[in-house]
């Protein structure tokens, strides 16, 4: 496959130029070398299709050629906006869809953000697509806190929309004043319709929201999550704690299959959706608490003498905070179920645990992310005593 935006110096596709069957078998290697002493590596979980899986894009305005407004990606190690109309790895209809965002905010005669001279008005465009309920979510990023003629830009970006037939549900305005690389800001403004849209995930629907964190490859989620679900070996009788739980993606998977579930996490909005796709989904066995795994679990071990017999933990790439490993050691789960974003990260905590009283049984990897360098890894860890 071939990309003119590799020549660029984009970055976004390190291995673009490499056959997918040789993709596949460099990343197994890879996460073998570092995990695979702790315990067997299944082989790698590929994607049936590698291509146009992303169901969320962040796209940075910028000015082009005779002051046209373009948006795109920066180029490798820079701040220089390559202007991008289509991507490999980006679903198509949000490729159509940021046309007619760029379409309608020329319209209004928008002017992107100058991060030199902090002057301009349209920083990101955060576009999320529901890939089973086929909803699409547009955000626009202002370093202002009023968007002038905010009513013309969603009737010229509805009207943009239908011109090229492609769906909007919602229009969300963020305010992001912060001079930093940081996408998103705190304050929020609904445009259009409800601020959230709906999607469809191991037979859940879930809202997602503008900060709501879920995977952008739909459908090696849903091999991920049935992998890490194997893993927790549930028989309808466990009580599960579910760290880093976002949204409640796995948790509300977890909870069809265990006795209880509690999700933990330190977003405050995230919870409330978490909260509220329970609900909408009709599970009364999970509940969720806003905070820091390795401050809540304790409270609810030692206060409340909840008894945990399986532990999920999703970090991000930096891995798990070393005060939750040590509250995990602490309240001595029958299983760990570990999921895995950073090989290295996953590697130093395997170290941890396997030193305190477990072993990994079980390591399975999913290309989540084809044409990238990254990787999921799923590991079951056992108490070692049990």
């Amino acid at each position: 496959m071939e990309c003119r935006l590799k020549a660029k110096k984009c970055g976004g596709c390190p291995m673009l130029g490499l056959d997918y069957a040789e993709q596949l078998k460099q990343k197994e290697a890879a996460v073998r070398k570092l995990v695979g002493k702790y315990g067997p590596v299944a082989p790698i979980r590929g994607a049936e299709n590698p291509c146009h899986y992303r169901n969320k894009v962040i796209s940075t305005f910028a000015a082009g050629p005779g002051g046209k407004l373009v948006s795109g990606i920066y180029a490798a190690g820079t701040h220089k906006v390559l202007p991008v109309e289509s991507c490999l790895l980006q679903d198509e209809v949000l490729d159509t869809v940021m046309q007619a965002v760029r379409a309608a905010a020329s319209t209004c005669r928008y002017q992107p953000y100058n991060e030199d001279k902090g002057t301009g008005l349209l920083r990101h465009c955060l576009l999320r697509r529901g890939v089973v309920s086929g909803q699409v979510m547009v955000v626009l990023v202002t370093a202002q806190p009023v968007l002038p003629g905010a009513k013309n830009f969603v009737r010229a970006l509805l009207a943009e929309a239908e011109k090229r037939h492609v769906p909007v549900t919602t229009v969300v305005q963020n305010y992001n004043p912060r001079r930093t690389s940081v996408v998103l800001g705190e304050e929020e403004k609904v445009l259009y319709g409800k601020g959230f849209i709906l999607d469809t995930l191991c037979g859940k629907t879930y809202a997602l929201s503008p900060r709501s964190f879920y995977q952008i490859n739909h459908d090696q989620t849903e091999v991920l999550y049935g992998l890490a679900v194997e893993a927790a070996r549930l028989t309808g009788k466990e009580v599960v704690l579910d760290a880093y739980c976002g949204i409640g993606t796995i948790s509300l998977f977890l909870a069809q299959k265990a006795k209880q579930v509690y999700g933990v996490e330190i977003v405050p909005p995230a919870i409330a959706d978490a909260k509220d796709n329970a609900r909408r989904n009709g599970i009364q066995n999970a509940e969720f608490y806003v905070g820091k795994a390795e401050e809540i679990l304790p409270h609810k071990y030692e206060t409340e003498n909840v008894k945990a017999d399986v532990i999920v933990v999703d970090p991000p790439r930096k891995g798990c905070d070393e005060a939750l490993l040590e509250t995990i050691v602490k309240m001595q789960p029958e299983r760990v179920v570990y999921v895995s974003c950073d090989s290295a990260t996953l590697a130093r905590d395997l170290k941890y645990l396997t030193a305190n009283g477990y072993k990994a049984e079980r390591l399975a990897t999913v290309d989540m992310f084809p044409m990238t360098v990254h990787v999921e890894t799923i590991v079951l860890l056992q108490k070692k005593n049990s």
